[in-house]
């Protein structure tokens, strides 16, 4: 498996909520504790201080963009690594592994003007977040450009700031709460003020994905790519290898990366940041001996020896980070938005 390094919190597994609204929180809360590690407060209510500075936050985000740039170009995975954590940490690997087994090019990026959201916290764990546009280049030149959220954090004076996963935006942010001093306003994992709990709000967009839109958590999660799109797509992968004589399961579940939030401005809602492992198998029923199942491309370099064949199954699993609009739990027909998301292989195995 790779490494798996980060903040424990509560993950979705073995039920669905049973209502929506206002009785939405306690039934989430339930099922966030079926079988999974309770949540830590990485944002919990202290006396706020302004223990990490913006002068901080633009010296982590600045030695982050020179050593994954320099690695990128050198070719140098044990650099690149020793700058980014949990689904960031994944989500390198795995193209520094395609690197070595395909020679494809670790990605370059080229940033623009980057906007800080430093929360006013004491203790640790200590983050922040950025947003910027992210334009990657190939052969010198630029291509696409994404708007991306970036977390980055440290759990102890000892550890250097690391970037914790990225979310490519979908649309922009709303506005977020700042002190007067201009720090942000964290909210803690367990705030009762907001539709979904954010200890729970990866475990009610997993409902949506893995039951689809006739799960009861749909009453508060709202239609996109990322929740009802991704279990369509899910769905058609399904249907289209059962046509093969295969069966392909999946499940979104929980992560023990950072789940940090911040308060908007006005609206009494909260920006959301939390990871996600999507799990997925294609296996000949019953997992008997059968024709090969293909490995997709993308998991050719993960696996632990290239000579591994699916005459039983493939196992194919994903590193997700997301980025979510939390609505105030007072918002009139008010349902969770999952705004951003970026992916790469975690883990790879045939046999």
């Amino acid at each position: 498996m790779t490494h798996r390094k980060g903040w424990t919190w509560a993950a979705r597994r073995g039920g669905a909520i049973t209502a929506i609204g206002a009785a939405a929180l306690a039934a989430v809360t339930l099922l966030s504790i079926q079988g999974c590690a309770p949540a830590t407060d990485a944002d919990a209510d202290t006396p706020a201080s302004h223990s990490v500075t913006f002068a901080d936050a633009r010296a982590a985000y600045q030695t982050y963009l020179n050593v994954s740039d320099t690695a990128a170009v050198t070719k140098d995975e044990a650099s690149a690594l020793t700058v980014v954590t949990s689904a960031q940490w994944a989500q390198t690997r795995s193209q520094y592994n395609a690197l070595a087994s395909a020679g494809t090019p670790v990605p370059r990026y080229r940033y623009g003007t980057p906007a800080f959201y430093v929360p006013a916290l004491s203790g640790f764990p200590q983050w922040f977040m950025v947003t910027a546009n992210r334009t990657t280049v190939t052969g010198g030149k630029p291509g696409a450009t994404d708007r991306t959220l970036m977390l980055f954090a440290r759990d102890k004076t000892t550890e250097g700031w690391t970037l914790s996963g990225t979310a490519v935006l979908s649309r922009p942010l709303p506005a977020i709460a700042r002190d007067a001093d201009g720090y942000a306003i964290p909210v803690s994992t367990t705030d009762s003020s907001l539709l979904l709990r954010p200890d729970v709000v990866g475990a009610t967009q997993a409902a949506v994905v893995d039951d689809g839109p006739s799960s009861p958590a749909a009453g508060v999660i709202a239609a996109g790519p990322l929740t009802t799109g991704l279990h369509a797509a899910l769905l058609a992968r399904a249907a289209a290898e059962q046509r093969r004589g295969l069966q392909y399961q999946w499940l979104l579940q929980g992560a023990p990366f950072p789940q940090v939030g911040l308060r908007l401005a006005g609206s009494g809602g909260a920006l959301i940041m939390y990871g996600m492992y999507l799990d997925t198998t294609n296996q000949h029923p019953n997992l008997v001996a059968g024709s090969p199942i293909g490995v997709p491309a993308e998991f050719q370099p993960m696996l632990a020896e290239p000579t591994e064949i699916g005459y039983h199954a493939v196992f194919a699993n994903w590193a997700y980070q997301f980025a979510a609009i939390d609505p105030a739990a007072t918002a009139s027909n008010g349902k969770l938005e999952v705004i951003g998301s970026q992916r790469g292989p975690s883990f790879g195995h045939a046999y």
